[in-house]
């Protein structure tokens, strides 16, 4: 036959209740032990008893030590207290956040109006500070790119100058050669031709 459920409630008879604390509170250690082991948790239970039969009892159970642990617990609801209260470093890190997205938004928006993408609900003014925000951009991309021709073009002179520097040379030694005529080497003259040219 099953056991009936029984209902929770208070039980009158003192010495039932104190014997109905003892077998539960073992049962309770016994399972707070068990969770322990199987989780890898410290647990700390207290339990606090008063009855007209005997005076205050507490009866304690910990994996560790009980100190320890409520240590541990007041060191960890302090840091939530503080997290939960927002610093005011935290609430100016906030409010910027909700600017910086407030602008990244606005600036998508306005890149989206420069594809073309979102053209037809502008009104006339709108659509002229789009058209002078274009040409600024134009100018500056132009600017640019002027810059880097002018900077390649710098380059490119400075080189031929190296190369026209370096031709002199060789036409000198060239020269030298000839004029004084060492027997041993014989220079043609398409190679001379080439040369002073």
């Amino acid at each position: 036959m099953a056991r009936e459920k029984m209902k929770i409630k208070k039980i009158a008879n003192g010495a039932a209740r104190q014997v109905t604390l003892t077998k539960r509170r073992k049962g309770l250690f016994k399972k707070a032990e068990e969770l322990s082991i199987l989780c890898d948790a410290e647990i700390g239970l207290l339990i606090i008893s008063s009855s007209s039969i005997t005076p205050i009892h507490f009866f304690t159970y910990a994996t560790t030590s009980m100190k320890d642990i409520i240590e541990r617990y007041k060191l960890h609801s302090k840091n939530l207290d503080e997290l939960e209260q927002p610093s005011e470093l935290q609430l100016v890190r906030d409010s910027n956040f909700s600017e910086i997205n407030k602008e990244v938004a606005e600036r998508s928006h306005q890149l989206r109006r420069m594809r073309e993408e979102e053209l037809q609900g502008l009104s006339i003014d709108e659509l002229h500070r789009l058209e002078q925000s274009m040409e600024a951009g134009l100018r500056r991309i132009m600017e640019k790119k002027e810059e880097k021709i002018m900077r390649e073009i710098n380059q490119l002179q400075e080189k031929m100058m190296q190369l026209m520097e370096g031709n002199k040379l060789l036409r000198r030694e060239v020269m030298d050669i000839i004029t004084n005529g060492s027997g041993d080497e014989e220079v043609s003259n398409d190679v001379l031709c080439q040369l002073c040219l």
